[in-house]
């Protein structure tokens, strides 16, 4: 029995992926776990701007985090994210 695609599914991922900062992020996570202080310094933009474009890609289910005391940690929950990002980077 074939699977059925959910195409919707793959149009809320690529829907969350349609932004570059939030493309930046993925890129930034892809190599290990991050608190939100260290994403936002690492791409120089404001700390409500980081927290909306976290959002979008955890409400996509595309990161997930976990808390440590007071900071907040994320990483990257749908592995086919790096994936997709590597082969749009690739040039012809």
């Amino acid at each position: 029995m074939e699977n059925k695609v959910d195409y919707q599914e793959i149009a809320e991922l690529l829907k969350a992926l349609s932004h570059p900062t939030r493309l930046q992020i993925v890129e930034y996570l892809a190599g290990g776990e991050k608190c939100v202080k260290e994403i936002w310094e690492e791409l120089g933009i404001p700390q409500p701007t980081a927290s909306q474009h976290i959002n979008v890609l955890k409400n996509a289910g595309i990161i997930c985090y976990k808390k440590e005391g007071v900071r907040t940690c994320y990483r990257i929950k749908d592995d086919r994210v790096i994936q997709i990002l590597q082969i749009l980077k690739e040039e012809e």
